[in-house]
């Protein structure tokens, strides 16, 4: 029983960590698009060359499908979280776990 505990941390400890570098890599992918959307306004306002334009466009349309794709990303790793959370809580073991509870507010953060 001490081994499947210690798989269930495991799991647990990985799943955190895969959900809290989504949640990171969202913002970043967010911030990009910012950026870009501001280059890109700065372009048309300038009245720059229709290709600086043209790729300006293309690269806000890139950034924001990383932004949908890490977002299903996150929401496929946050489901799996939360059922391997939900798993844990039913076994007395691991209910008051470190790693359950670090689990628990990762998740927490990431539906933020």
């Amino acid at each position: 029983m001490s081994d499947l505990n210690d798989v269930a941390r495991r799991q647990l400890k990985i799943k955190s960590g895969v959900v809290k570098r989504l949640v990171k890599e969202q913002a970043l992918y967010r911030k990009e698009a910012e950026e870009q959307q501001k280059k890109l306004d700065k372009f048309i306002a300038e009245g720059a060359e229709s290709w600086d334009i043209k790729n300006g466009t293309r690269m806000m349309e890139e950034a924001n499908k990383m932004i949908v794709d890490s977002a299903n990303r996150l929401g496929k790793a946050a489901g799996e979280l939360r059922d391997l959370i939900n798993e844990g809580k039913k076994n007395p073991a691991l209910a008051d776990d470190e790693e359950l509870l670090k689990a628990e507010e990762i998740l927490e953060e990431a539906s933020a």
